[in-house]
């Protein structure tokens, strides 16, 4: 594994440091302050007369991500999570021979080192650090990639994020904002009076939601389980039992296709509210997206690739007027199945024979309207026939009360008020078995429990799940979903990638 030359080399270093009784691999690090904090605290320097200040102490830590040898003395940068730093290393200034038989003979960029010294200000006029004790905590015996080319190969940056983080700050920033958005996104719905509560992730009906699910297997019940594809069912459960607001921030599983939205495992927020409606939940859904973006302090207006979205400006149309007003889609072929298969086919649109017209209007949806709507829009009122959980229109049997969120031409959140005639969702629960019983793996799956609790009485609910990844993406201007996880699924390789050429970075 670490036949490389140069690794083989770095090795011989780690043993160097151990012949000099110096531990590379300590544990006993003094560090006092942050690398941010050490800029901040002495950025007054500057206007001191020698512009330095011998009195002050510090001692920082990182890894080393500059290294220039200059003869008796040195300038290294390192870098720690709060930022970069540089360092004046003088061999003078170090006890010993420390300077030619340690610094300069062992230790190397990639290196995570430890360093006590004064604040002073370079002749460029750069706030640094004079070394007066260098000591090593982890000799990095693999090579960084190569300063000026970076880590530019997209697929060795996903597999190997730990590199891709120590290459690109822009990263580490990246996965800092999804991390606030999840804390904040958990305390804006503990403001507004919902508990917060965990249900299972392997259920042994794949619910709530159509998608094809992940098989495992229970040895102690001897038992397949499936892993969630969606919360919703225990939620609602929840809501039957008494709780009149809950949520979750939860991680979903399913077993479809990858692309630049969707990825086998991702992140939401489900949440449902007793005694409310879907229009309640357009309202709430503003108010989180002011609190998110007060917060962070981000501009109300982003840029997401050619496009600025307006997050000032939330739109709302239904479903079937929005195919002909912002799809272009002739009016009369828009609520007639036979008109909607003949258009398709005339625009070399290819779907499943025998769909019904609530599907092919989400065809219709899918193909011109979807990719159309940039700054957030609300569109509601969608068929019953893709709508299997969702509650129907008083006014429109064929209508659900429902909405989904679209920005930048994707969606990030799917609402509806909640059905709770225990019948319907009987009756609906038999047509997803047909539907599956035809070939489609994604149809929803009976769940007898979920309709035996609607049957003691759920009040008047709706809920909601919010898309976190796609939600980040917009937040960050990044375009894949894996820009926005940590560890993306990624395709297994034949053979594995070697990290380290024969050529010295």
């Amino acid at each position: 594994m670490f036949s490389n030359k140069f690794i083989q080399q770095r090795i011989a270093k780690a043993d160097n440091l151990r012949e000099l009784g110096i531990n590379p691999y300590t544990n006993n690090s003094k560090r006092n302050t942050t690398i941010a904090k050490f800029l901040n605290i002495n950025s007054d320097v500057e206007k001191l007369e020698n512009k330095r200040c011998e009195t002050r102490s510090y001692t920082v830590a990182g890894r080393i991500k500059l290294y220039r040898l200059m003869g008796k003395a040195s300038f290294i940068k390192i870098e720690d999570e709060s930022g970069m730093l540089q360092i004046y290393v003088a061999r003078d200034n170090l006890e010993g021979d420390f300077y030619n038989e340690v610094f300069k003979k062992n230790i190397e960029v990639g290196d995570i080192v430890e360093i006590e010294g004064y604040p002073f200000v370079t002749g460029h006029g750069e706030l640094s650090l004079h070394a007066n004790n260098i000591k090593i905590l982890t000799k990095a015996i693999s090579p960084l990639p190569e300063k000026y080319h970076g880590l530019a190969d997209k697929e060795l940056r996903y597999r190997q994020r730990y590199l891709d983080l120590i290459m690109n700050s822009d990263v580490r920033k990246t996965f800092q904002i999804r991390s606030k958005v999840i804390s904040l996104t958990r305390r804006f719905f503990e403001e507004k009076g919902f508990l917060e509560v965990e249900t299972p992730m392997m259920h042994p009906i794949a619910g709530g939601a159509n998608a094809k699910p992940f098989i495992t297997h229970h040895n102690a019940l001897g038992v397949d389980r499936f892993l969630r594809i969606a919360p919703e069912l225990y939620l609602k459960r929840l809501i039957v039992g008494g709780f009149e607001a809950v949520f979750e921030i939860n991680r979903n599983f399913r077993n479809e296709g990858m692309d630049a939205t969707h990825n086998p495992e991702f992140t939401s927020i489900e949440f449902y509210w007793a005694y409310k409606t879907y229009k309640d939940l357009i309202i709430i859904t503003k108010e989180y997206f002011e609190y998110l973006f007060d917060h962070l302090n981000l501009p109300t207006i982003l840029p997401y690739g050619d496009f600025n979205i307006d997050f000032s400006k939330f739109t709302e149309i239904p479903l079937i007027k929005s195919l002909s007003e912002i799809g272009g889609v002739p009016e009369d072929v828009c609520e007639d199945k036979e008109k909607i298969y003949a258009y398709l086919k005339a625009n070399n649109v290819n779907v499943k024979p025998n769909l019904n017209l609530g599907q092919l209007q989400g065809e219709l949806f899918d193909e011109y309207v979807e990719h159309k709507l940039i700054n957030p829009t609300f569109i509601t009122e969608y068929p019953v026939e893709i709508s299997p959980l969702a509650r129907r229109n008083d006014e429109n049997l064929h209508l659900t009360d429902r909405f989904e969120l679209f920005i930048a031409g994707k969606e990030i959140a799917n609402a509806f008020s909640e059905l709770n005639d225990p019948l319907d969702q009987l009756e609906r629960f038999q047509g997803q078995m047909a539907a599956k019983e035809h070939g489609d793996d994604e149809a929803h799956e009976m769940d007898e429990d979920f309709v035996n609790a609607l049957s003691y009485g759920m009040a008047p609910t709706a809920g909601q799940g919010i898309g976190i990844d796609r939600l980040v993406m917009m937040l960050t201007n990044e375009h894949s979903i894996r820009d926005v996880l940590l560890f993306p699924a990624m395709k297994p390789v034949s053979k594995e990638i070697d990290l380290h050429s024969e050529e010295e970075n």
